[in-house]
């Protein structure tokens, strides 16, 4: 099941982005002689127009083929008036960033009705915050949580020694009820979707500093319901900060990477990703659809990286035709488009490699 959503999202997200491309290509008058959903082997098509509308056997998204964008066909004479390659630079970029741009307000659109229908918000956000849990945000590596089988998004419903019982479940008071029972059993009570768990604990010294922990971080997470407008004003203003958070985490990652002191078993991959999204769907639809919009915000930035094979490589290649007057040979382009691909294919797989290794570990 896991696997059949992360399907489903990857593709709806992909849509999504060649959708951004396609309709900003047709408004510049630029000829799209493919729309498809999903990749080729194709299963059916139909002419409209100019445009070829195809379903394909492989349902992982979409492309659209845009006339002139591939650089073999940037010198085709037929039909120059509607060639990417002869349209202005500033329309060129347009197209390419308008993927980036639909992403985003996907992923704002996404998180507005999330807002509309009641979303899990942290109560220190807003007094409207109502319903507020005790939930697990984090489970360190290797923690007594851990090895108790703590998830991250389960609900801490009581906690109890064998002379005591946690008065109010809140932030502080669990901590510090934590921390007096060190080397001592606690026993837990989580709700994780409809389920009720009950597990033993034993805090440790050490897991933390300056005080016995079970390796969790935990903050009292509520439903913030609003209305229309103002979901929208919220959404959006997650969705900034979203981009904000993603870009400056992307540009650490990028230069530990170049250092050689990035960790690759902190970046999950296709593997991971299926993994979280099965986590994530226990705990509800919403959770879900916060998922999609969080993920949908990391496509949009990483496109947007100036590296070859990318829609930011494309930009940059833009961007250099601009200043030197003149079109990048098409052989040219397309080598430094095929070692991208060939080094984006290589990160995935190391990527994916440490996935496997997690879940094997």
């Amino acid at each position: 099941m896991s696997i059949i959503l992360f399907i489903i999202i990857l593709a709806v997200l992909i849509l999504v982005h060649e959708i951004g491309h396609f309709l900003v290509a047709k408004k510049f008058g630029i000829r799209v002689d493919e729309f498809g959903i999903g990749y080729p082997p194709r299963a059916i098509g139909k002419k409209i127009g100019e445009t070829i509308y195809s379903l394909n056997f492989i349902p992982f998204g979409g492309f659209v083929k845009i006339f002139g964008e591939n650089a073999d066909d940037a010198s085709n004479p037929s039909d120059a008036g509607r060639n990417f390659s002869q349209k202005p630079r500033y329309v060129q970029a347009l197209v390419l960033v308008a993927g980036v741009a639909f992403n985003a307000i996907f992923a704002w659109l996404l998180i507005s009705v999330g807002f509309m229908v009641g979303l899990p918000t942290p109560a220190s956000y807003s007094s409207a915050v109502s319903g507020s849990k005790l939930v697990i945000t984090s489970v360190m590596k290797g923690s007594p949580a851990e090895l108790a089988g703590v998830r991250i998004g389960d609900v801490v419903t009581s906690a109890t020694t064998s002379e005591l019982a946690l008065p109010t479940v809140q932030t502080e008071s669990f901590q510090n009820f934590i921390a007096g029972a060190k080397n001592n059993p606690v026993g837990l009570t989580l709700s994780r979707g409809e389920e009720k768990i009950y597990t033993e604990i034993t805090p440790k010294e050490g897991v933390v500093e300056d005080r016995a922990a079970i390796g969790v971080s935990l903050e009292m997470i509520g439903t913030l319901r609003l209305n229309p407008l103002m979901a929208l004003w919220e959404g959006g203003k997650n969705t900034l900060v979203l981009i904000e958070q993603t870009t400056i985490g992307l540009g650490k990652f990028l230069y530990q990477s170049v250092t050689g002191r990035a960790n690759f078993s902190e970046v999950s991959g296709p593997v991971g990703i299926v993994g979280m999204v099965g986590d994530i769907s226990v705990l509800g639809f919403i959770y879900l659809l916060s998922f999609t919009a969080t993920i949908s915000i990391n496509l949009a930035v990483i496109n947007l990286i100036p590296f070859p094979a990318l829609d930011g490589g494309r930009l940059l290649f833009v961007l250099i035709e601009k200043i030197k007057g003149s079109p990048i040979k098409p052989v040219v382009a397309n080598a430094f488009n095929s070692i991208g691909f060939f080094l984006l294919l290589l990160l995935m797989a190391v990527v994916t490699y440490h996935d496997i290794a997690k879940l094997v570990g």
